[in-house]
């Protein structure tokens, strides 16, 4: 243990979260310390019986303006920032009656909660705290002689080491200053970022903030980023929306990040149908969809999914966007999955998974909102890029048709599908889709035409495992994520007996591509709107 063992003589209390506040204080004037609190939390430990002294009686300054002047007072900056080595400092605090803290414990007022059960702008200006980032950082940068604490665990570490060791360490101190100045920073970019998004910066039209900054809450240590020799953790940025951030690990072993990666792509993209309508589920590999299909059941639409590419999807994610029952877990069940996503499962699906000890299940507890406000930021040298998140959708109403042959109902609900199922595979992408499940997807290739026929190989292969006559390419519906720059690439779907087309237009080339379609007597919808994703 250091020697620089500091006895816990003051304790300066302020909380807006009060779990564990009343044990807290209790081990604390066990261990002789002299409490100081504020308002509200002054009067819980009061009321418990403890002796406590209030932050006015401690200043000679009453608080004020509905509490929001009590700590901002030389007597607790003093008592926190002043350095007990330091002969200079030490004659203030005597000529001026400041009392040295030995610990300060304050969270903060629930500002991101506040955001995110939606209160109005008032209500959350209101919940913007001053006075308590102030004294974590004036408690932080003293670590030398201060130890600090902005939450239960922290307190409890403290705690552990005050009764084993009569005080707190110098590398406990240093650990949980470091922890404080990242909190306060996660607080401020929390507000900084809902300020701007109320001026109108992260919406239509969008005009980037001049400072842009990020902040995370620790949710997992992983064990190696995408390969062996790469560090990397999980956090959470406290955004409410259901997905992996929020989700329940009911069994299995530690997520990797490949995994959490891939499920939150397989999440994403089963968000984008209404459970009300139909059962989804998507199968996704190295954070591309190998199969996706809509049915009456999660079960009819697992084993339509698997149709698709069943190699690939051994050893895949499953998403369903409904609550999981027993036939479709059973199926699941049948080849070695990695990893199920759902936003409820019943105790049978539950049951079934747990005979196989390695497949992860996690409950999100609802869907993602595909048409929901959002940033993605991506990392470059030097910098990082932000954008909104796709929420881009089309529908029925949204198609221009093009051609002179027309799609049926069923066609222009296939190319909704296929569209919807694109908008979540890496660019160039091109998606087979017939009858609501996918028939072939080609991902990741540099030429759209490659992507064409790479789709078409992969579904003649689950033809040719399957015993079918055909590929179910054939009168099927192709999507594209982004204009087809020339008729090449259509050709590829007509060949592969694609009998519609849904693409976003744009091109100088439109009018080739939509003569090469009229050639080939097959129907095509522009969407004006484009789903790269990189």
């Amino acid at each position: 243990m250091s020697q620089h063992l500091l006895p816990l003589r003051r304790a300066l209390i302020s909380v807006s979260d009060k779990t564990g506040l009343i044990a807290h204080a209790g081990a604390l004037a066990e261990l002789g310390a002299a409490l100081v609190s504020t308002g509200g939390t002054r009067a819980a430990i009061a009321a418990a019986g403890l002796e406590v002294a209030d932050v006015s009686s401690f200043t000679g300054f009453p608080e004020m303006m509905d509490g929001r002047v009590k700590t901002l007072h030389p007597k607790i900056h003093g008592g926190l920032l002043a350095l007990r080595d330091n002969p200079e400092h030490l004659a203030a605090m005597a000529e001026h009656g400041i009392a040295a803290f030995d610990l300060l414990y304050v969270n903060l007022y629930p500002f991101e909660a506040t955001i995110a059960r939606g209160a109005d702008f008032d209500t959350c200006i209101e919940n913007i705290d001053i006075g308590g980032p102030a004294m974590l950082r004036a408690a932080a940068k003293n670590y030398r002689f201060i130890a600090v604490a902005t939450d239960a665990d922290d307190m409890a570490a403290i705690l552990d080491q005050a009764r084993a060791h009569g005080g707190t360490s110098l590398t406990l101190r240093q650990r949980l200053a470091a922890k404080a100045f990242a909190r306060t920073a996660a607080y401020d970019a929390a507000i900084s970022n809902w300020y701007a998004a109320q001026l109108g910066q992260t919406a239509p039209p969008w005009r980037a903030p001049e400072i842009y900054v990020m902040g995370g809450k620790l949710k997992q240590s992983l064990r190696y980023g995408e390969n062996p020799h790469q560090h990397a953790a999980f956090y959470s940025n406290g955004e409410q929306r259901f997905g992996v951030a929020t989700a329940r690990q009911l069994q299995g072993k530690e997520l990797s990040y490949n995994n959490l990666n891939d499920t939150d792509a397989a999440f994403e993209l089963v968000g984008e149908f209404d459970p009300a309508e139909s059962a989804a589920v998507a199968i996704v590999k190295h954070a591309n969809p190998c199969g996706v299909a809509l049915g009456g059941t999660l079960l009819e639409a697992y084993t339509r999914a698997l149709e698709c590419d069943s190699v690939s999807a051994f050893g895949g994610i499953v998403a369903v966007n409904q609550k999981l029952d027993r036939a479709a877990a059973e199926a699941i069940a049948e080849i070695f999955t990695e990893v199920v996503i759902a936003p409820d499962a019943d105790e049978d699906a539950v049951a079934v998974f747990a005979k196989k000890k390695n497949l992860r299940l996690l409950i999100a507890g609802g869907l993602p909102d595909p048409a929901a406000p959002g940033l993605s930021v991506k990392t470059v040298a030097g910098g990082f890029l932000t954008q909104s998140r796709d929420a881009g959708r089309i529908g029925a109403g949204d198609l221009k048709f093009v051609t002179k042959k027309q799609p049926t109902p069923a066609q222009i609900r296939d190319m909704i599908f296929a569209f919807r199922v694109a908008k979540h595979v890496k660019s160039n992408a091109i998606v087979y889709a017939k009858d609501g499940a996918t028939a072939g997807i080609g991902a990741g290739q540099m030429s759209r035409v490659d992507s064409a026929r790479v789709a078409r190989l992969k579904a003649e292969d689950a033809a040719h495992a399957a015993g079918w006559s055909d590929p179910k390419t054939v009168g099927s519906v192709c999507a594209s994520d982004a204009f087809f720059p020339f008729p090449d690439g259509l050709l590829q779907a007509i060949q592969a007996g694609a009998a519609a087309v849904i693409q976003p237009g744009g091109s100088i080339r439109d009018d080739e591509v939509i003569k090469a379609a009229d050639q080939a007597e097959i129907a095509m919808a522009f969407t004006g709107v484009r789903h790269f994703r990189h």
